[in-house]
């Protein structure tokens, strides 16, 4: 398939720069076979059935963007340069990330970059565009500094509106957020509050917790017309022996597993590719497009996403390319709110 099967137009002020308060007074559209309603996120347990499964990606927003000074000595006396550097993924060597660093042409190997009074990196190497950093810091003392010097890392079509702030801090982060190491939210899950959970609770809906550490990758476009010559991000996952087990016993007692985002539906797939779910860890790059056989999720619950992005290529091999491109252009025509900020759907495959 070509990457223009995956185009839609977005007028720009569709764009969700902060989300909705509560959380879930978002809108929800659901897609149910050929069926389409329009409801808010607080509707969800109306929707649901006793023993459905929700899958969670617990996976925790570290607050990677940070932004430095660069001092060089030259002939006319000292320079400095401002460096912005997002943290991509911590690499076997202790204290060093992976990062993408603007402007990289300004930093050689070898030269520091001051964070603040406690946090201060060196560039040690280069690979494929990303500064490998060492940092001056390791462990807890590490996760403080970054804590008080770093902001959240917004997707660039927020970023490029406005700043992260501190309410960022907490809007950008899942209610159940546990293990740290994502650079971006599993954004369908900040629909969810407590007393949404309480509801989902009382109506016999259960959850399962798995992680995978969302990557930057997510927001990189797609470069190819031909989409079968494009190469996935790899990022990190975890299936537990309880989480797998958890989900078998949802499909064998004939409810549905319904993962809420996509990093929780590839996580799932890729433990599942063997017919059916087992503990998983590991890198997957999992690629999933019109054709895929899914093994797992029965529906997702997942945001509106970016035109020609992979994202829409798997809610296309969920629900049919025909099928979204009604979804989305109802969406656009209600007014909904789209991407990480933005309003949810819950997407029921035709039976």
């Amino acid at each position: 398939m070509k990457l223009s099967d995956f185009d839609f137009d977005l007028p720009e002020d569709r764009i969700a720069v902060r989300p909705a308060v509560p959380r879930s007074s978002a809108k929800l559209l659901i897609a149910d076979g050929a069926q389409t309603h329009d409801q808010t996120v607080g509707d969800l347990p109306d929707w649901l059935r006793p023993g459905d499964r929700l899958v969670l990606n617990d996976t925790r927003v570290i607050p990677a963007r940070l932004s430095g000074l660069r001092h060089r000595d030259s002939a006319q006396g000292p320079v400095t340069a401002r460096i912005e550097a997002t943290l991509l993924e911590p690499q076997a060597e202790a204290g060093v990330w992976s990062a993408l660093i603007k402007p990289l042409r300004k930093l050689q190997i070898g030269e520091e970059v001051v964070f603040s009074d406690d946090l201060s990196a060196t560039l040690v190497g280069v690979q494929d565009g990303q500064g490998m950093l060492a940092f001056n810091l390791t462990g807890e003392d590490f996760d403080t500094a970054l804590n008080a010097a770093g902001a959240m890392p917004l997707p660039p079509y927020i970023a490029a509106k406005r700043a992260a702030d501190a309410q960022d801090r907490t809007d950008y982060q899942t209610v159940w957020a546990r293990h740290k190491g994502a650079v971006a939210a599993p954004t369908a899950s900040l629909h969810f509050d407590a007393a949404l959970l309480a509801a989902l609770e009382t109506r016999g809906v259960q959850f399962s917790y798995v992680t995978l550490h969302v990557g930057a990758g997510t927001f990189l476009p797609v470069k190819v017309d031909d989409i079968a010559d494009h190469k996935m991000h790899s990022e990190w996952g975890q299936v537990s022996t309880s989480a797998a087990a958890e989900i078998a016993a949802t499909k064998a007692a004939g409810g549905r597993v319904i993962p809420v985002g996509t990093t929780a539906l590839r996580l799932i797939e890729t433990a599942g590719r063997g017919g059916q779910i087992t503990p998983w860890e590991g890198d997957t790059d999992i690629f999933i497009t019109p054709g895929f056989s899914f093994n797992v999720a029965d529906a997702l619950i997942t945001n509106f996403h970016l035109p020609r992005s992979t994202l829409m290529m798997l809610v296309s091999a969920l629900m049919g390319v025909d099928r979204v491109r009604e979804i989305y252009a109802h969406a656009v025509t209600k007014n909904y709110r789209f991407f990480s900020y933005g309003d949810a759907s819950l997407l029921i495959p035709p039976r």
